[in-house]
């Protein structure tokens, strides 16, 4: 049972008489598919004689929109068709806080969005940025937790090189980035609740946090096993095996190989037109990867908005998951770069600032490009995952 339901239930108690922010988005609902919105906009008229009811009074919207559609940047404000009440867009060209004139007509803010269990993933910096301003104006923070979809048991990758990290304000001489927080792996193993705690802490948001918890979740559950129904957190995730694969692919983003944006299969497959996906492939299946299998295909990504090869048929590589307790996301990762830097290399370009803010070790594409070995790699970055799971223990909800 999602938090949302929960906090409905048994922690009205947190609401009563409160005006109301709700940031939020499609991904926000309780077990049966009702919005978040409908729930809490209810309240209001659900409290009978009460003098002094809960009051909805505005939207926020993270990345891609309230509606989740949108897969662009500098998102407007807007107004909900079905309400009535105002959308203030938190994402123009990086994540913004919500504007201080909003924050001083709130006592609570209210942030339920589905994170999807990897570090550059823009809601969790959303809801940092909300966070502290909520701290700054003295409005409550309400987290309705939601599942990790990839489960809280695996934690591996790269940390982010503390150099790079940064959740302040955004400058002309120093941008926020929200795929690059706070040093912690790229795939962390917590709650968007969990996150909330870890995070209060160590960037000192100061907000006055309540984290409501599930009901029946257990670290090891993947989304499917959950029983609540999958809603596409973004435009480009189409399903859960996709959300699996996305902590090993989202970073070659950063190179000139599509990962499926604009196919039914996103962050399922990798191609570009100048790849002999025959030979990468049998350099991939050679290293017997744990819980994947790759197979040569072809795809056409159509109208897709990372603009590479829209309407050409390209060669490509499918990530068939034959495990998906057992796969590594960063040595698969790795190991795809390193593959094609041997068969493709003279082809295969690699943008160092966006390499860098994904995989967050600047280093490793210099080593990559050179031929080094890939699991040398990730296991060089194993002591700093490590020290981050024991020091999030204290911030664990679930066994």
């Amino acid at each position: 049972m999602p938090g949302i339901t929960v906090l409905l239930r048994d922690s009205l108690s947190l609401l009563a008489g409160k005006r109301i922010g709700l940031l939020t988005n499609q991904s926000g609902i309780d077990e049966h598919g009702t919005s978040d919105i409908d729930l809490v906009y209810r309240l209001r008229t659900r409290s009978g004689n009460d003098t002094n009811p809960p009051q909805l009074v505005a939207l926020l919207s993270p990345e891609h929109g309230i509606r989740g559609t949108e897969d662009r940047t500098n998102l407007a404000n807007g107004r909900d068709s079905r309400t009535g009440l105002p959308i203030y867009s938190l994402y123009g060209a990086t994540a913004l806080a919500p504007p201080d004139s909003l924050m001083q007509r709130l006592d609570v803010l209210i942030v339920d969005l589905q994170d999807l269990g990897a570090r550059p993933w823009t809601y969790v910096a959303s809801m940092v940025y909300a966070m502290r301003s909520a701290g700054e104006h003295h409005v409550a923070v309400i987290i309705p937790d939601r599942p990790n979809p990839i489960t809280g048991d695996h934690v591996e990758g790269p940390v982010l090189d503390s150099a790079i990290a940064y959740a302040g304000t955004n400058t002309a001489a120093r941008p926020a980035r929200p795929t690059a927080l706070y040093p912690i792996p790229m795939r962390h193993g917590l709650t968007m609740g969990e996150l909330a705690r870890y995070y209060n802490d160590v960037l000192d948001l100061h907000a006055d946090l309540h984290v409501i918890p599930m009901t029946g979740w257990r670290r090891s559950m993947w989304f499917d096993e959950t029983g609540l129904p999958w809603v596409k957190p973004s435009p480009n995730m189409p399903s859960l095996t996709s959300a699996t694969l996305y902590p090993g692919l989202v970073w070659i983003e950063s190179t000139n190989l599509s990962v499926g944006r604009g196919t039914p299969d996103a962050f399922q497959q990798v191609g570009a037109p100048w790849l002999d996906a025959r030979r990468v492939v049998d350099l991939l299946n050679a290293r017997m990867l744990a819980g994947v299998h790759f197979e040569v295909n072809r795809f056409t990504p159509l109208r897709p908005t990372d603009q590479k090869y829209g309407g050409r048929s390209i060669p490509g590589i499918r990530i068939v998951v034959t495990d998906r307790d057992q796969i590594q996301t960063s040595r698969l990762g790795a190991a795809i770069i390193w593959a094609v830097g041997r068969v493709n290399g003279d082809s295969l370009r690699i943008r160092p600032e966006s390499f860098n803010l994904l995989f967050g070790v600047p280093a490793a594409r210099a080593a990559l490009l050179g031929g080094a070995d890939p699991d040398s790699i990730i296991d060089a970055s194993m002591p700093a995952t490590a020290r981050f799971q024991e020091h999030t223990r204290s911030y664990l909800m679930y066994q």
